[in-house]
C-alpha cells in the first residue's frame, strides 16, 4: 500500500515537519540556508510583480518607471534575510515585506519574552541564537525595546471608564536586575474586580517607598483617567499607613477593607508555630463566612 502524499502548502507548515523529523545540527544549517533563499525569492517575486502591474496602471509613463533597487534586512524565525526592494521613481513595494513582517512577528515576540524574562539587551542577542541560527543585531533589540516601552506607555495613559465593584491597592516588592546586581524596587499597583467577577490590573507605578507622597499621584491619575469611584462599593488595602493616608483625598467616600491575607499573616505572626495551622483554617472560616452570625460560631 503506498503511502499517503502530504501537501505541503505553506512555508510554516514546511517548517513544522521538518522540525519533527529531529534532523542533524548540519542539516538544519543547510536547510534555514535553503529556506532563507526560498522566502528570500518568493518575496522578491512578489515585490517585482506588485511594481509591474503599478506601472501598467499608470501607463509606464514618463512621469514614472523603474528606478533599480536597494537593500533591506527582515528578521525571521530562520534568521536575517537581505532583500532587494524594487522600486519605481515615485513608489517602493516594500509595503510587501512589512506586511509579511506583521503577519510573522515571532521573532519581536520572542525578544520582548526575552525582555519580560529579565534578559539584558547584550545577552538577548546569543539568547536567541539557538532559535534563529545567528546572533540578533543590537539595532533590531533596540527597536523592539522601543515598541515595548510605547505599550507600557500606552497602558498608562489608556481611558479606565468601566465600572468596578472592589478596588485592591497594594506595594510589592520586586527585584530588578542592573549592572551594580540585583536592586529591590516597590511597584505600586491596583487591582479592579468587575460585576461579573472579573480581575483587571488597571495600573502600576515604580515607587521609592509606600509613603503617602507616592501613593497620591498614582491615585489622583487613576481619578483622572475614568476611576472616580462611582458605583465602588469597596477598596481593600493592606493597612499601609502611607496608602491609607492618600485615599481620603481621591476617594473619602468609598468604605475600606483589610486584606484578609495581610491580616491572616499579620495575626499567626503572633501565635506560636504550634498553634498556628488550627488559626489559620478558623480566620479562613471567618472571611469566608455567609452572616455575622456564621463568622461568631456556635
Amino acid at each position: 500500500m503506498k503511502t499517503p502524499l502530504l501537501l505541503i502548502e505553506s512555508l510554516p507548515q514546511a517548517f513544522r515537519m521538518i522540525k519533527q523529523m529531529n534532523l542533524s545540527p548540519e542539516w538544519d544549517s543547510d536547510y534555514r540556508t535553503a529556506a532563507r533563499q526560498a522566502l528570500r525569492d518568493i518575496l522578491e517575486e512578489r515585490m517585482n510583480d506588485r511594481l509591474e502591474r503599478y506601472l501598467d496602471e499608470v501607463g509606464r509613463s514618463l512621469a514614472d518607471r523603474r528606478n533599480g533597487y536597494y537593500c533591506r534586512h527582515l528578521l525571521t524565525e530562520l534568521g536575517d534575510i537581505e532583500l532587494r526592494v524594487p522600486r519605481s521613481r515615485k513608489r517602493s513595494m516594500l509595503e510587501v515585506v512589512r506586511a509579511y513582517a506583521r503577519r510573522v512577528g515571532c521573532v519581536e515576540r520572542m525578544i520582548l519574552a526575552c525582555f519580560v524574562l529579565g534578559i539584558s539587551t547584550r545577552k538577548i542577542a546569543h539568547a536567541l541564537m539557538p532559535v534563529l541560527g545567528e546572533p540578533v543585531s543590537p539595532s533590531v533589540v533596540s527597536r523592539v525595546a522601543r515598541l515595548l516601552d510605547e505599550a507600557v506607555q500606552s497602558f498608562h495613559r489608556r481611558p479606565l471608564a468601566r465600572p468596578y465593584r472592589f478596588l485592591l491597592f497594594d506595594g510589592v516588592v520586586l527585584k530588578r536586575r542592573t549592572g551594580a546586581g540585583a536592586v529591590r524596587r516597590i511597584v505600586l499597583v491596583v487591582l479592579g474586580i468587575t460585576a461579573e467577577g472579573r480581575k483587571e490590573i488597571l495600573d502600576f507605578r515604580i515607587a521609592h517607598a509606600e509613603s503617602q507622597s507616592a501613593w497620591e499621584p498614582f491615585l489622583a491619575d487613576l481619578y483622572r483617567r475614568g476611576l472616580t469611584g462611582k458605583g465602588l462599593e469597596m477598596i481593600i488595602t493592606d493597612g499601609a499607613p502611607g496608602l491609607l493616608a492618600a485615599l481620603p483625598f481621591v476617594y473619602p467616600q468609598v468604605p475600606l477593607q483589610r486584606c484578609w491575607v495581610h491580616k491572616t499573616r499579620n495575626i499567626l505572626n503572633y501565635a506560636r508555630k504550634g498553634d498556628q495551622p488550627a488559626m489559620k483554617k478558623n480566620l479562613h472560616a471567618i472571611s469566608h463566612a455567609a452572616s455575622l452570625r456564621e463568622a461568631q460560631g456556635p
